[in-house]
């Protein structure tokens, strides 16, 4: 009797991160729900950053750490893509019980991420100065976003193999651990930035040696978390090693959303380029903008990041009746907090950016990018929603396409032109209004007239017939 209750418990425990049965909103939300407590404590954790070199640096400091984080987003944001091309396969394996090719394929995401992380910090330092000098930053901050860029590329391997680590778990379903480690870093990170900014003086460099110890505490983190579990997705030190065919499967899903992601964020540090030419009260404030920008975007990232694993584990264990309704109940659900979050700080503009900074110059440039952006959320919903389906189908062209041509091409286009005519910051926040409504539409128009979903049936079919 006791031994078939530990095998119910055991069975119970195995399969708790499955998505291919219950309550699909349940399953959603519970699962959302870490996943966007994380994205707070991440944002958090970028936050105090800003906050706490406002506060006690200057203006200057704040704008440096602004202006570097288009170029971390630009280096970090192809392995991104790379780490939803390992999540979509290790969820499809996941879901199909395939367990043999679900450990093989983490394991060799793991030894992939720690020789790419190398590899990245290396590059990164060489050349972080040259694009700080690229897109313009001001002599005034060029010194501090340099000596911020630096230290935090020395630091690399451990966002690359954090960030493995993490989406490993999220694919099986675990999205509590993550919340757990960011949790633990984000209160280790607001110790250490008043610290060494505070207490010993060490300005924006202080900044980034607190994240990166952070960084490394958390990666530390999720590998002792996979090493020590008794799951399926249990990793070995000695099976750390490199299956070709697999990977080659992760970076065929993976590399059209790195490629969208470094390109995106190109983008963005070309509109940084612009912001500069305001000068440092219009870095400052979209710097600021910025963190409410993705505070707003927090549970639409959550609820994307879910549907892509629900959507990928549910094609692996061909429930495809369950997938249209789960990406449904995503959208539903994202658009209903996006809205309520978007009001709020639609109406508190000014004390959102005040939280950074005193200086009226720099509340009014974020306030008026706020203003702007914020009614128009709800387009974003629908774009990441449909592109992580899309995604863990393994058509991550899509939204790589729609993403580049709305967010790259259209945006620089609309900025080029726009800029020309009125200079003032308002430009730049209505360009980013403007092309979310033409990503949703675009991304909306190929999900539901492809038939997508419809093909994925049909090639099941196919497959046991043959």
């Amino acid at each position: 009797m006791q031994s078939t209750i530990n095998d119910m418990i055991d069975t119970k425990k195995k399969n708790s991160g499955l998505m291919t049965s219950g309550n699909i909103y349940l399953k959603i939300l519970a699962f959302s729900i870490p996943l966007l407590l994380g994205n707070l404590f991440q944002l958090m954790y970028n936050t105090i950053d800003s906050v706490v070199v406002g506060k006690y640096v200057g203006s200057e400091a704040l704008a440096a750490v602004g202006s570097a984080s288009p170029v971390i987003n630009l280096v970090i944001g192809f392995f991104m893509g790379l780490a939803v091309g390992a999540g979509v396969v290790v969820s499809r394996y996941y879901g199909a019980r395939r367990i043999e090719e679900e450990r093989t394929a983490i394991h060799t995401f793991l030894a992939f991420s720690f020789l790419f992380g190398i590899v990245l910090s290396v590059l990164s330092l060489f050349l972080a100065s040259y694009i700080l000098q690229w897109i313009g930053v001001p002599e005034d901050v060029f010194p501090s976003a340099d000596v911020y860029l630096s230290i935090y590329f020395a630091g690399t391997v451990f966002v690359t193999v954090y960030n493995a680590g993490t989406g490993i778990l999220q694919a099986v379903g675990d999205a509590r651990s993550p919340l757990i480690f960011l949790g633990i870093s984000s209160i280790l990170n607001v110790f250490l930035d008043l610290l060494f900014v505070r207490e010993f003086g060490l300005g924006v460099a202080g900044v980034a040696y607190a994240t990166v110890i952070c960084q490394a505490v958390a990666a530390l983190l999720v590998i002792m978390t996979l090493k020590c579990t008794k799951q399926e997705y249990r990793i070995s030190f000695k099976q750390m090693r490199i299956n070709m065919p697999i990977l080659i499967q992760m970076i065929r899903i993976g590399v059209p959303s790195g490629i969208q992601n470094m390109i995106v964020s190109f983008s963005n540090v070309i509109v940084q380029a612009d912001v500069n030419s305001f000068g440092s009260a219009a870095m400052a404030g979209f710097s600021s903008a910025n963190k409410f920008d993705n505070f707003v975007g927090m549970p639409i990232n959550s609820f994307t990041l879910a549907v892509t694993t629900f959507t990928g584990q549910n094609l692996g264990a061909k429930r495809f009746d369950r997938v249209k309704k789960g990406v449904h109940a995503g959208l539903i659900m994202s658009i209903a907090v996006v809205l309520c979050m978007g009001f709020i700080v639609y109406t508190n503009a000014e004390t959102c950016i005040s939280f950074f900074t005193a200086d009226s110059a720099v509340i009014a440039n974020g306030s008026t990018l706020l203003r702007i952006m914020c009614p128009f959320y709800i387009f974003l919903c629908f774009h990441q929603i449909y592109s992580g389906a899309l995604r863990a189908s393994g058509r991550s062209n899509i939204p790589m396409v729609t993403s580049i041509m709305a967010f790259v091409v259209i945006r620089q286009i609309y900025l080029y032109f726009a800029m020309k005519y009125i200079n003032d910051i308002s430009v730049v926040g209505w360009g980013y209004s403007f092309t979310w409504i033409l990503a949703a539409a675009f991304t909306s128009l190929y999900y539901f007239g492809s038939h997508w979903l419809s093909r994925e049936e049909q090639k099941s079919a196919a497959s046991i017939n043959g």
